[in-house]
């Protein structure tokens, strides 16, 4: 089967996405291995989608349908238990519901789902593949045709070698404790816990309490949402359209770069969703990335 590429569903201006509107697509092939995808948002700055796997199932790679891209990424776990492999360094990990992995572009990686229950993993994509950092980049890429999934070089010196293994990872686990946490906001002070901040791509993860709401924020980049849990309402209010959304747990939000909007927990339960943002999170912090490499 040659080459699909994916939708690319975009906005004109701010969106409420109900999980019932999502568009859908089957990724992959026969030797690659097929995935569910719910795509959310795929602007011309930020590519959000949800992907599915059932027990037992993968994705790797094949000739036509290659895994390796010009983007960052960070896929949070919904629900089961993913294992990502980079099939070219031989390195594995175990990410559990409620954890992500990081990786920055030029990185291949498989995934299995390793439970007995449907993998959903939530996936943040930038640059997007609107700027040709997905399907068309990989085909510049040599198909990789022998791949590997252990490092047995640390076998014998584990794990007394752990510290000098974990800094030659391209993959990186992002669990609770490797969150960089953030209170944001002048009238109540708000947690922001940040996954992963890169040139092209921040994505945070906030859980606020009941009556809790933020400040207006304006974003240095386009912004894609996805509400794990609580009822969460999304108020925008210079919108030609209009200015107050409710959302329900699977649901997202988009909102274009320098667009002011607020968020509200109304409910008497915590309320708790991701946001990625590219490339910039505030237009107000200065471009540190500039070399193109990690700080």
């Amino acid at each position: 089967m040659s080459y699909s590429a994916s939708p690319r569903p975009t906005f004109d201006g701010p969106a409420h996405i109900p999980y019932e509107t999502v568009t859908r697509h089957l990724w992959g092939d026969e030797d690659s291995g097929e995935v569910a995808d719910w795509i959310y948002v795929s602007s011309s700055k930020i590519h959000q989608l949800v992907f599915g796997l059932p027990p037992g199932g993968a994705f790797r790679h094949s000739d036509n349908y290659r895994t390796i891209f010009a983007a960052d990424e960070v896929l949070y776990v919904l629900s089961g238990v993913m294992v990502l492999s980079n099939p070219e360094t031989g390195e594995v990990h175990r990410v559990g519901q409620g954890e992500a992995a990081f990786f920055r572009r030029d990185t291949w990686h498989h995934a299995f789902n390793f439970s007995a229950e449907p993998l959903r993993v939530i996936e943040f994509f930038a640059p997007p593949p609107s700027q040709g950092t997905s399907g068309s980049y990989a085909q510049t890429k040599p198909n990789l045709t022998s791949p590997k999934y252990s490092q047995d070089q640390w076998m014998g010196r584990w794990p007394k070698a752990q510290v000098q293994a974990a800094e030659d990872f391209t993959i990186r686990p992002v669990r609770d404790g490797d969150l960089l946490w953030r209170l944001e906001g002048a009238e109540q002070q708000l947690l922001v816990g940040i996954l992963a901040a890169t040139e092209h791509l921040t994505v945070g993860k906030m859980q606020w309490l009941a009556g809790q709401r933020s400040d207006p924020e304006v974003h240095g980049g386009d912004e894609s949402l996805y509400l794990l849990e609580g009822a969460l309402n999304v108020r925008v209010p210079e919108n030609d359209g209009p200015r107050w959304f409710e959302l329900k747990p699977g649901d997202g939000f988009f909102v274009p770069e320098g667009t002011p909007h607020q968020y509200y927990n109304l409910s008497a339960a915590p309320v708790t969703f991701l946001c990625g943002i590219a490339p910039k999170y505030s237009p107000d912090v200065p471009e540190v990335f500039s070399n193109g490499r990690e700080p």
